[in-house]
């Protein structure tokens, strides 16, 4: 079997509004991670640990971005917030279909 590497936030498909891009997008959130890091050619052993503490960082909060203290919030708005408006130039749609 070979192993699969992340292509990286960056080329991500919908800017990263996956499950991996949101696992680098929330590590900046934490700053687990700089904003400049986009973890591309990361094994998945790699992005599992990555995972591992992006889901510890959030269980203070359990896990809604409404209760984050506000400059942990203000960073997930800006984040989230650039890449939906990007994925939606390009074309992405949010609207579940019936394969969803």
């Amino acid at each position: 079997m070979t192993e699969q590497f992340y292509v990286g936030i960056d080329q991500d498909q919908d800017e990263g509004l996956t499950h991996l891009g949101r696992i680098v997008r929330d590590a900046w959130v934490f700053g687990i991670l700089p904003e400049t890091e986009t973890c591309a050619n990361w094994s998945s052993s790699q992005m599992q640990t990555l995972y591992e503490k992006v889901y510890t960082a959030w269980e203070p909060y359990a896990h809604l971005p409404s209760r984050l203290p506000d400059e942990l919030r203000t960073r997930h708005t800006r984040f989230y917030t650039q890449a939906i408006a990007s994925a939606k130039d390009k074309g992405w749609d949010a609207e579940l279909k019936d394969d969803d």
